[in-house]
């Protein structure tokens, strides 16, 4: 773990522990971090703590003001953190489920959501639950007992139709026209190889090495039917993540309609 990052999270967990006491199941570190993936300059920090019980709306507020980048300076571009109850935590519930939703930093919009019902649907409901999959298999514990034994996977069912959200709302996103460079497609494809990777294998792998082991193991051949020219397309995406320049739009949105199509399938 890189050095900021261990000494930030040792003191967001103080925090959150004087808040909280002995209603802190556990703190930890999931997305790039949870993965071994994080890319100082890029990478955000995700945190998920889990309480024993309901969270008041002024522990909630206090968490917030505690742990926002203007109390806390976080040294990533963000922090994404949600506190979740342990009863929610274990259920492998397809919902968000939430107790409160922080998102700060210096080059991310503030945003505290305090309920999960609150949460707008055009933002996406399907990040919770994936999130929790991954902690599941990923999860650092930074306090508490280890992740697997505290959140549960969701079932194959929901895991594939929240997939299918997940890349149906990507794809939705607006872009430049045509095959013109589209910044941040590069997230969107490596997100597709991703949720392949996660449904054929039944891992989860970072965005580079996911399409990484598309590259090197499997080859890029959907279910539908052989697809050509996608190599170049994800070693791309690899370097833009490293800096370099960001892939067409046109062949970013026809090789995540191909994973798609194939998830959609799975789920059928």
């Amino acid at each position: 773990m890189h050095p900021d990052v261990r000494q930030y999270l040792a003191e967001l967990v103080d925090r959150a522990r004087d808040l909280l006491g002995d209603g802190l199941v556990g703190a930890y570190a999931a997305g790039s971090v949870g993965l071994d993936a994080y890319q100082p300059g890029r990478s955000d920090v995700d945190v998920a703590l889990v309480s024993a019980d309901t969270l008041s709306g002024a522990t909630k507020r206090a968490l917030v003001a505690a742990l926002r980048h203007e109390a806390l300076p976080c040294p990533a571009r963000g922090l994404e953190l949600v506190a979740y109850r342990r009863e929610v935590a274990a259920a492998g519930t397809a919902e968000p489920g939430f107790e409160v939703e922080l998102n700060t930093g210096r080059a991310m919009p503030f945003r505290a959501t305090y309920a999960a019902d609150d949460r707008p649907a055009a933002d996406g409901r399907f990040w919770y639950a994936l999130d929790r999959s991954i902690l599941h298999q990923h999860g650092y514990a930074l306090l508490g007992p280890p992740a697997a034994t505290v959140f549960a996977d969701v079932s194959p069912a929901d895991l594939r139709r929240l997939l299918v959200d997940a890349l149906t709302w990507w794809l939705a996103r607006p872009g430049p026209p045509g095959d013109a460079p589209a910044p941040g497609a590069e997230d969107a494809v490596l997100g597709a190889c991703r949720a392949l990777v996660r449904v054929r294998h039944g891992v989860w792998l970072s965005k580079v090495d996911a399409g990484r082991r598309l590259l090197a193991v499997d080859g890029l051949g959907f279910a539908a039917g052989a697809t050509d020219g996608y190599a170049d397309l994800i070693e791309r995406c690899v370097a833009a993540r490293r800096g370099g320049p960001p892939p067409g739009g046109r062949a970013a949105r026809e090789f995540q309609r191909g994973v798609l199509d194939e998830i959609r399938r799975a789920a059928l």
